[in-house]
Order: C-alpha cells, then sequence, then structure tokens
C-alpha cells in the first residue's frame, strides 16, 4: 500500500517508545502515523497523524466505508481499528508509519503489513499469559513473531532467557539487531547517554524510560542509515520533548498525585522501582483499580512495601476486579486498605476546599490503563 512501517511488540514501553519515535520524526520533518491502543479516554487516540488525533467524524467515516464492504470473514474490533488506521494514514500521505502490537506479535494483526523498516522489541515480561505461554520463552517467541526477514532489528532491556530466543530468531533469519545494555546507560543531571556520546534530555519520569528512549534511539539511528534526513539535533530534541499520558504522570505536586498504567507485575515493579529512585524513603496513598483476568496479587506485591495505605477500587466494565477482592487481599499482607464505590469517592479529598489529603502526602494511581483514562476524565486533562 505504499507505507513504510516500524513495528512494536513487548508487555511493557511499547506506547513510551512509540511516543519516543513519532516526537524524534516530527522535529525531523517526516509526516508521521501512529497506531496504538488501547486508548486512554477516547478512540481518536489510538490513529494519529504528526501527534493529531484523527476526527471523529473521519473515523466514523471510514469505519462506515469498513463495514459496508461485506467481508467473508468477521474481523475483531482491532482488525477495523487497524485497516481504519491504514487507510487514513495513506490519504494523509504518511511518509512512515508507527504500529503498536495489539497482542503478542506472531498472531496479531499489525504482523500482516509486510517487513517493516525497524522492528522493535521493547522489554518482554508476564502478560497475557493464558494466550502467549506461562513461560518467558514463550511470551519471547510470541513477540519475536514479528521479527521477518529484511527488517532491522532493536531488541530492549531483556531478561536473559527472552533475549536469548529474540537473539536466536535474528541469528536464524539473518536480521541485523542491536541489543540496548542497559548497564552501559550513564545517567547524570545533564541526561543520559552510552559512554561518549552527547546525554539525552528527558521529560519522561521513570527509571524504564532510558531503556525505552534508548531502544528508540537506535531505531533511528537505523532510519538514518537507510537514508532518512534526520539530524542529531532533531533526535535530541524529539527525546527530549517526548510525553506520553498515564505513564507515570505527575499530575500536580500540590496536593501530588501521579499516574501510572501499570497493569502486569513487571509494570508494577517498574514503577515501584522508579518511586523508590524518585522519592527515596517516601510511602505513598496507592489507589488501584485491576482487571480480574490480570495477576493483581503479584502487581499489589510490588508496590505494597511503599505503602502506607491502598484505595482499592473496582473499574468500570463487567472485566473489572471487584475492590472488596483486592483490599482483601492487601489487608492480609499487612497494609491499611479500603474500599471506595468509585473514583469520585476515591480522589474526593483532592476536590474538597483544601485540595489536600489529609491521610498521606503523595497518592499514585495505578492500574488498566481504561481506569488511568477514567481518572484523566475526572481530573479533565487534556488528550
Amino acid at each position: 500500500m505504499g507505507l513504510a512501517f516500524l513495528h512494536i511488540a513487548g508487555t511493557n514501553g511499547k506506547g513510551s517508545t512509540a511516543a519516543f519515535l513519532r516526537a524524534v520524526l516530527q522535529e525531523a520533518g517526516i509526516r508521521t502515523g501512529l497506531f496504538t491502543s488501547p486508548h486512554l479516554v477516547d478512540f481518536t487516540e489510538r490513529i494519529q497523524v504528526d501527534g493529531r488525533r484523527i476526527l471523529q467524524e473521519d473515523a466514523t467515516r471510514l469505519g462506515k466505508r469498513l463495514m459496508d464492504r461485506g467481508l467473508d470473514i468477521r474481523p475483531s474490533m482491532f482488525d477495523y481499528c487497524l485497516a481504519m488506521a491504514l487507510l487514513y494514514f495513506k490519504e494523509q500521505d504518511c511518509k512512515l508509519v508507527i504500529l503498536e502490537t495489539g497482542l503478542g506479535g506472531r498472531l496479531d494483526a499489525t504482523n500482516a503489513v509486510g517487513v517493516p523498516l525497524v522492528s522493535i522489541v521493547t522489554r518482554i515480561g508476564y502478560d497475557h499469559t493464558d494466550v502467549l505461554g506461562s513461560a518467558l520463552a514463550e511470551i519471547a517467541a510470541e513477540k519475536a513473531g514479528i521479527l521477518k526477514p529484511g527488517t532491522r532489528a532493536v531488541l530492549g532491556g531483556q531478561e536473559p532467557e527472552a533475549l536469548a530466543v529474540l537473539k536466536e530468531r535474528c541469528t536464524k533469519l539473518g536480521i541485523p539487531y542491536q541489543t540496548v545494555d542497559t548497564d552501559r546507560i550513564i545517567r547524570s543531571p545533564e541526561g543520559f547517554c552510552y559512554p561518549g556520546e552527547q546525554p539525552y534530555r528527558l521529560k519522561m519520569l521513570g527509571d524504564f524510560q532510558y531503556e525505552n528512549a534508548m531502544a528508540s534511539v537506535f531505531a533511528i539511528r537505523e532510519l538514518m542509515a537507510i537514508g532518512y534526513p534526520i539530524t542529531e539535533e532533531a533526535l535530541h530534541r524529539g527525546i527530549a520533548q517526548a510525553l506520553w499520558n498515564g505513564r507515570m504522570e505527575l499530575v500536580c505536586q500540590e496536593p501530588f498525585l501521579l499516574l501510572d498504567g501499570a497493569h502486569n507485575p513487571d509494570g508494577a515493579a517498574a514503577l515501584a522501582k522508579s518511586l523508590q529512585s524518585l522519592y527515596p524513603g517516601e510511602k505513598f496513598c496507592f489507589v488501584m483499580g485491576v482487571l480480574a483476568d490480570k495477576d493483581y496479587r503479584r502487581i499489589a506485591d510490588q508496590i505494597l512495601p511503599l505503602a502506607k495505605r491502598v484505595i482499592a477500587v473496582t473499574p468500570e466494565g463487567s472485566r473489572g476486579l471487584q475492590a472488596r477482592e483486592l483490599a482483601g487481599y492487601i489487608r492480609q499482607s499487612g497494609v491499611l486498605a479500603e474500599e471506595q464505590k468509585n473514583l469520585a469517592e476515591a480522589f474526593a479529598p483532592f476536590f474538597a476546599p483544601s485540595g489536600r489529603s489529609s491521610s498521606c502526602d503523595k497518592t499514585v494511581a495505578l492500574g488498566s490503563l481504561h481506569f488511568i483514562g477514567e481518572i484523566r476524565k475526572l481530573f479533565h486533562l487534556p488528550l
């Protein structure tokens, strides 16, 4: 269809990596489409061109066009979304398209677009184990399905068993690859970099963003190597300006509120590590809402050592884990927990005349991306 792609798979970090790439390409003046999922608040977040969401009327027009085609197969909602995005990117004359997989990689609908210029696999962890497998090597094999002959690969920070699977796939198919070595990343007040390089600055919070940003740098350099007009200045400006809503998103300092879509154990562990790094020795009030099909016990276990108390909320929808079940587990762990019927009650102290929570100094909300999106709606945060 005449589009060129950057393809991203992984368990955590896909959205942030996509945001870094989009920001750099926009700085370089390359018209870029971005397809991500799920959305936080509005469906149109999934389809963007140069950082601007698809207009609702365009989404409606393209959706109707697809629904009227009378297909012999029954596409999923995700399939329709992807098809709509590709049609829109073609209409908008995008020169590059960043595609984020929905689930896994090998059988994901995004894997049908052909051979990407660059394929990026961000950190792999335990999520969707009922579909992708219960062992890290099994999950990595599914993610590695996006690696096809003719692409160039960037492998983010990985556990050894996942990295071994990815490297084996690249070697077998003759795919040149680079790996992000997190131990080599130097962090300083000036930013982060590999030894001997000019530091990159970040707006995004979180220790895990260093490896996502470095994976993006490697991917951009691959594009530069094949002739895309991207300067080092555009690369540094883009990395410095990139933001991604709902991931270590600091809503306000006083009173303190931070949002993070940590919806699996590895994401919660990364959140806890970042909080310890940014606010050493502090305890937090966590507002938590997760889906029932997630390993909520392991998610909670990651943040409980940092918890002064936890407010459990049942996320909207049929998949939401009941707050009483989550709160019950947390109490068994020896941490103070309470249940709230809805987000308005959970965050009522923020809307009180004093605008402060009397029971804890810093509030951190975590859980499903839809849950984080509902919080953003409650606080009327911009998309």
